[in-house]
């Protein structure tokens, strides 16, 4: 069951002749982003990491870098090549410090949305349960929604993308873990590592 859905925003395009490349951080601003993008697809992509860039490619984009460390070692690894930055995100991204010769516009483009529970699904994470969290608001909800519905947590491990986004979730779990690496080949790893034993 999903914890949360992705609700575009409306937002503004600005002088795109202004700026070199888009640094994106989610494959959510490539399927959310709208009609306005195609305004975009002459710039190349900075992208967090390969889910990203795919779905840069699938929308029309070249990549010009992907990683595997986050957006900051993007942006640090970019400066010399690239100083105007349009970022394309979600209402809750990470915060950026930027190199001294490099800008950043930033355009809200999606937000997150949470999803409540059920108390039949609460019912059967009761019974036992491994869930696969992929951001720290996703991860907040989620523990709020088990405190709301009285899950045993005890019952309940959890797998997250990566460590800050076990932050938010507090104690008493059977099992918290962060993948390797934040991508879904390595998140899908550790689950299937922890459903083993």
């Amino acid at each position: 069951m999903p914890l949360s859905k992705v609700i575009p925003c409306g937002w503004t395009l600005p002088e795109v002749e202004k700026f070199d490349a888009l640094l994106v951080g989610s494959a959510n601003a490539f399927r959310h982003g709208g009609e306005k993008l195609e305004a975009l697809t002459h710039l190349p992509v900075l992208a967090v990491g390969q889910a990203t860039a795919q779905a840069a490619r699938d929308s029309g984009f070249k990549v010009a870098r992907s990683g595997v460390g986050g957006l900051q070692s993007i942006l640090d690894q970019s400066a010399g090549e690239f100083q105007k930055l349009l970022r394309l995100s979600g209402e809750e991204h990470v915060p950026l410090c930027p190199p001294d010769n490099v800008q950043i516009t930033d355009r809200i483009v999606y937000r997150i949305g949470t999803v409540d529970l059920s108390e039949e699904f609460a019912d059967e994470l009761s019974m036992g349960a491994l869930v696969l969290l992929h951001s720290a608001a996703a991860a907040d909800h989620f523990s709020s929604e088990c405190n709301r519905l009285g899950v045993n947590r005890e019952k309940v491990s959890l797998c997250a993308l990566g460590p800050r986004i076990l932050e938010p979730v507090g104690e008493g779990w059977q099992d918290a873990r962060a993948a390797a690496n934040p991508n879904e080949n390595d998140l899908l790893a550790l689950a299937i590592q922890m459903c083993q034993g």
